[in-house]
């Protein structure tokens, strides 16, 4: 294991490196396993990105970033990579699982790329095949597919971003000429923040509301020609939104309407039509379902994210890693070498426990997209698949935006002055990356509704119950201290905590046992919010509000936890489909380093609620720092080498190889002095007497 933790970043892929001996990783089967059921689309996508005409160039001016990104698409359309997910009858292949995962890809190459290509065709040609008809996809969608008509997704407003159902633009159907009238009735309405919005788009889906013969029916979407060869069509006006703190190679702008006229045939009508009479009809008949419903069919921009995420997650750390196992700094246990860094135990506590999560985001998306592909090729496509989509969807996009902020963050620390540096990439991930948590939904915002429907959930299954009923099952929760529904017994901890740290942390480190707690924080964190959110059925819309408002960070808390918890089953589901022992060991050490540092990162909660004794919760710790570091420490390499990227992928100077090489040198001089007897005698100090 030492020799390959000390050798150069892998210049072949995952697939072709030789399987480690049984007692470690089995990285050729772990790196395909990872790549999951698209393993193909994504190796597909990761040989185009060895191009460096797909890739990042640093030092262009906004303009010309923006020019080589728009450029680069036109590439992904030559090397037909576009038309996966949309139908065979235009020339798709209706592959919606594969089309996500081998975007997800293109963040390695740059994240402006990946956006760019999703704004084109995951958000404007999503919005013209998932929101319109027949007619719809044989008239606009070739042109989509094939850059001729770069388009603009035109729902976020100024002064609305996450409440799109409260946005101000309106479609006022006239019926003397059939077509829809769009308005901008005021400054906060203005269309903002869309990419291809302030160069290159040529036509928008435009989100308004709908308004019929005096009735205003919603939010629904109209395909708009917004440009020709001499710019704005008439009534049509915008701004550019100048350069942004990451993504400049996207052309993000802001569009207005001032009596912009467009066919009554525009309207994509899936879901709400008007005919030739101008008659208003819909298959869904509730406004707000209606409304969710024509949302729901966008969820793949979330999907996307969470696995771009985990994508950037995987880069930095195979930088941050591999600059890691090279890098020495100080003597320590030797009198004439320095330590490599990640054999220092806070170095291991900032990337290992990160890397831990990587593995649980990358099993969590293949669940997500997996999910995802059953919904949208049909095969599992009821209201209720739908809507487990949505609220995976918005559980575990926040959690792993985030985690990639904060992994970019440390890997980028980790590596010092050399993280800083442009070429290393990692500062410039970070600020391209910072987006991710605000768009396709606010992290936050996401996470409302993922408690909202964890209540749903709840109440459904206590609807009978009285409130005495309800504050008995509540109390039960806490003084049950850790037996959850599955029947576990409890921890027995003033028995077992005193003696030993093996005894200390006993069975919570069992699989058993981390669910058991992990599930148990769940369960009781809406139970609670349940009791404390009954009343609000019965009180006035001010007041219910204000009751909801009272509680919204333990909603918040509540949904994070829950994200977490299916991070956590997804990793220990994928334990099972694995075979190579050294390899389910080693997977089992990450797995349980994930758990424990999640119970870790909230003992507060634990203790206060009566879950873990004070001894335990220091045992935990003990047992992660003690155990659990030093033996991934050794498969840290291994770990990341499974991911599979070539050198012309990760394309950081200090994963490359050059800082051994570096190292190797300064060794070899300072050994030769010190064999030719030609080493400078060091300064002593004086002793005192």
């Amino acid at each position: 294991m030492t020799q390959l933790a000390d050798r150069p970043h892998s210049t072949v892929s995952a697939a072709s490196v030789p399987s480690l001996a049984p007692s470690g990783v089995d990285v050729a089967w772990l790196g395909g396993y990872l790549l999951g059921q698209w393993a193909d689309a994504r190796r597909h996508s990761r040989a185009l990105l060895v191009d460096p005409a797909l890739q990042r160039q640093e030092g262009l001016s906004l303009a010309e970033q923006r020019q080589r990104v728009f450029e680069q698409l036109g590439l992904l359309v030559e090397k037909g990579v576009v038309h996966r997910a949309f139908p065979k009858s235009v020339g798709g292949e209706d592959d919606h699982g594969g089309n996500i995962a081998s975007f997800e890809e293109l963040v390695t190459a740059d994240p402006s790329l990946q956006i760019k290509s999703g704004v084109q065709w995951g958000l404007f040609g999503a919005a013209v095949l998932h929101l319109g008809t027949e007619r719809h996809h044989q008239r606009l969608l070739p042109d989509i597919m094939s850059l001729k008509v770069p388009g603009a997704f035109a729902m976020t407003e100024t002064g609305h971003g996450s409440d799109v159902a409260a946005i101000g633009t309106t479609a006022t159907y006239d019926p003397a000429t059939d077509e829809f009238v769009l308005q901008t009735p005021f400054r906060a309405a203005w269309k903002d923040y869309l990419g291809n919005a302030a160069v290159h788009g040529t036509a928008a889906v435009v989100f308004a509301q709908l308004i019929v013969a005096g009735t205003n029916h919603g939010v629904h979407a109209l395909y708009v020609p917004l440009r020709d060869e001499s710019g704005f069509l008439p009534g049509i006006g915008g701004e550019d939104d100048g350069p942004k703190g990451g993504l400049n190679g996207i052309d993000n702008g802001r569009l207005h309407f001032d009596g912009v006229r467009v066919p009554r045939e525009n309207l994509l009508n899936r879901y709400g039509d008007v005919d030739e009479n101008g008659v208003y009809s819909s298959s869904i008949a509730s406004p707000g379902r209606r409304f969710f419903t024509m949302i729901g069919t966008l969820v793949q921009g979330r999907v996307s994210l969470d696995g771009a995420a985990t994508v950037a997650s995987k880069l930095a750390l195979d930088i941050a890693i591999t600059y890691g196992s090279q890098r020495r700094q100080f003597v320590a246990g030797s009198p004439t070498d320095e330590e490599v860094i990640l054999d220092y135990q806070r170095h291991q506590r900032r990337l290992l426990p990160r890397l831990a999560t990587t593995y649980a985001m990358s099993f969590a998306h293949e669940k997500l997209l997996t999910a995802f592909d059953g919904v949208f090729s049909g095969a599992h496509a009821t209201d209720a698949d739908r809507e487990d989509l949505e609220t995976l969807a918005a559980a575990l996009k926040p959690l792993s935006t985030w985690n990639a902020l904060d992994i970019l963050q440390e890997a980028r620390e980790a590596c010092g002055g050399a993280g800083f540096l442009a070429e290393n990439r990692l500062t410039q991930l970070r600020a391209d990356l910072d987006v991710y948590v605000t768009f396709e939904g606010d992290n936050t915002v996401l996470l409302q509704l993922v408690a909202k429907r964890l209540l749903t959930d709840y109440s459904r299954k206590f609807a009978t119950a009285d409130a005495g009923a309800l504050a008995g099952f509540v109390a039960g929760q806490v003084g049950e201290a850790a037996v959850n529904r599955s029947g576990l017994r409890r921890l027995a901890q003033n028995v077992s905590d005193r003696g030993s740290i093996a005894r200390s942390v006993g069975s919570v480190r069992e699989e058993a046992s981390q669910r058991q707690l992990l599930t148990d924080r769940v369960q009781t964190m809406v139970a609670a919010l349940a009791g404390r959110l009954r009343p609000a059925s019965k009180l006035a819309p001010a007041e219910a509000a204000a009751l909801f408002n009272s509680n919204q960070n333990e909603l918040i808390e509540a949904a994070k936890a829950h994200g977490e918890l299916l991070q956590w089953e997804a990793f220990t589901d994928a334990l099972a489909g694995i075979e190579h022992a050294g390899t389910r060991e080693v997977l089992t050490w990450l797995r349980d380093l994930f758990g424990l540092s999640l119970i870790e990162k909230n003992l507060a909660w634990y203790l206060i609620n009566g879950r873990l004794s004070a001894a335990r919760a220091t045992a935990i710790t003990d047992y992660i720092d003690d155990r659990l570091l030093p033996r991934l420490r050794d498969q840290a390499l291994p770990l990341v080498e499974a991911f599979g990227f070539t050198p012309e992928l990760v394309r950081a100077p200090i994963a490359s190889g050059a800082e051994r090489e570096r190292q190797d040198e300064a060794r070899e001089y300072f050994r030769a002095q010190r064999e030719s007897g030609t080493a400078p005698v060091r300064e002593k100090s004086p002793k005192r007497r």
